[in-house]
């Protein structure tokens, strides 16, 4: 499992009414930092070839994060995938060590040229699992 790791900051635009880190806010940090890790360890040439897009979300809120927190992303794909499909995990950790929210997102490969999903090639697997 090759895991990638960033730092986020919670900024005034990411807090609601009840003072702490959106749900909304929550999805997009899932959605970027599965991007920044895909650009991190991808081939180039896969990343100019293929698109990702989210099929299944399951995210569980443990902790609120308020204005200033911090925590530390980590994601990883779990298992080999299945057809056009993977799952990719991600757990955002406090610096205490306590996990605020975790998830596990499904992602489809998609051809940029056709616009249609096709199996996970190999050498893209290779790079993830």
């Amino acid at each position: 499992m090759r895991t990638f790791e960033t730092v986020i900051t919670a900024q005034p635009a990411d807090i609601d009414e009840m003072g702490h880190v959106n749900n909304a806010v929550w999805v997009r940090w899932i959605q970027d930092v599965a991007g920044l890790h895909w650009h991190a360890a991808a081939d180039p040439a896969h990343v100019a070839a293929y698109l990702w897009v989210i099929v299944r979300h399951e995210i569980d809120y443990l902790r609120g994060l308020t204005e200033g927190g911090t925590v530390t992303a980590r994601t990883w794909v779990g298992e080999a995938p299945k057809g056009a499909r993977f799952d990719r995990h991600i757990e955002f950790v406090g610096a205490d060590g306590r996990p605020h929210v975790r998830s596990k997102t499904t992602w489809a490969i998609i051809d940029r040229a056709t616009g249609r999903p096709l199996r996970v090639p190999p050498e893209v697997t290779a790079r993830f699992v």
